[in-house]
């Protein structure tokens, strides 16, 4: 049985869970620190003296939904695993993670905000970084092995996020569509790591 929780720390909880209330029904600018103090039902003060500004708030939302997801499956490079099935574990896994509700909202709000401050929106991304890690260090690590030719492993990353994304998560944000079907999906993963395989994995691999 896990500990309860410190008080301050549920006071966090309820900072965090009530700032994502109420992002996803009044967007980032709509939303105060003080609607938000009143949703957690604590003191304005309190919320600031978790988060110092109304954009740290908006981080850690990200960054707890991005670690929560990521922390459910492992995603380590394994050598004697055919290559295919572990790049469709992954690209199942972040598809899962681009299929939840929170997460659309909140990329939904992430997406408005970002063409109407982009400076913040970069600020946003550069600290970010760090959390899309798992297919950089997985390709890296395959490089390493000698099993993917070489180059930037971000770079790499990038190319299967970005496909990812284009197909998963962006057409929910922009236009409403519903997550892609489970056939939908699987059908985009395995094409996506077949393409991927096909440049960059090496004949021996």
């Amino acid at each position: 049985m896990s500990a309860p929780l410190r008080l301050t720390d549920r006071k966090r909880q309820a900072i965090l869970d009530a700032a994502v209330a109420a992002f996803r029904e009044h967007g980032f600018e709509a939303t105060s620190m003080d609607r938000i103090a009143a949703l957690a039902g604590v003191s304005k003060r309190t919320v600031y003296n978790h988060f110092p500004s109304k954009d740290e708030l908006f981080l850690a939302i990200i960054q707890c939904m991005m670690l929560s997801k990521v922390a459910a499956v492992e995603l380590s490079y394994t050598p004697a695993q055919p290559l295919g099935e572990q790049l469709v574990a992954l690209l199942r896994q972040k598809l899962r993670m681009l299929s939840d509700p929170n997460v659309v909202d909140i990329a939904r709000v992430a997406t408005a905000e970002a063409i109407r401050s982009p400076a913040r929106a970069r600020e946003l991304v550069a600290r970010l970084g760090e959390k899309e890690e798992a297919i950089t260090a997985w390709v890296r690590a395959a490089q390493q092995d000698g099993r993917l030719q070489a180059g930037d492993p971000a770079f790499m990353a990038t190319l299967l996020h970005g496909q990812l994304k284009g197909q998963a998560l962006f057409p929910q944000i922009m236009m409403g569509r519903p997550p892609l079907s489970p056939d939908e999906g699987e059908l985009l993963v395995q094409t996506l790591a077949g393409m991927f395989l096909a440049y960059f994995a090496k004949a021996s691999a």
